[in-house]
C-alpha cells in the first residue's frame, strides 16, 4: 500500500464517517453501520482518533472482504479509505 496524500483521500471518498473522539469499540460499529448503507462499489473515508482503529479498520475490511485502499496513520486524525465489496450481501 502505498504513502497516500491526505487531500488526495478526501477527494477521492464519496462518502465520509468523521468518528473522533470516540473510542473503542464505537468506531468501527460506526464504520460497519454506515458501510451498510452504502452501495457497492462505493468508497468511504474513515477520521479517527482512536489507537485501536489502527489494528481493527484493517481487521474489519479483511474479515468482511471490503477493501482497504489506502490508510494515513503517521498522523491525527487517522484516515481510512475504504470500498465497500461488490459481492457484499450483509444483512441491513
Amino acid at each position: 500500500m502505498k504513502k497516500p496524500n491526505n487531500n488526495l483521500l478526501i477527494m477521492t471518498a464519496k462518502y465520509t464517517l468523521d468518528t473522533q473522539g470516540l473510542r473503542c469499540p464505537e468506531p468501527l460499529m460506526m464504520v460497519r453501520k454506515s458501510i451498510r448503507h452504502i452501495n457497492n462499489g462505493d468508497t468511504l473515508l474513515v477520521l479517527s482518533d482512536d489507537p485501536a482503529t489502527v489494528y481493527d479498520i484493517p481487521n474489519f475490511c479483511h474479515f468482511m472482504d471490503h477493501t482497504l485502499i489506502a490508510q494515513s496513520i503517521n498522523s491525527l486524525p487517522y484516515q481510512y479509505l475504504l470500498k465497500k465489496s461488490n459481492f457484499c450481501n450483509e444483512i441491513t
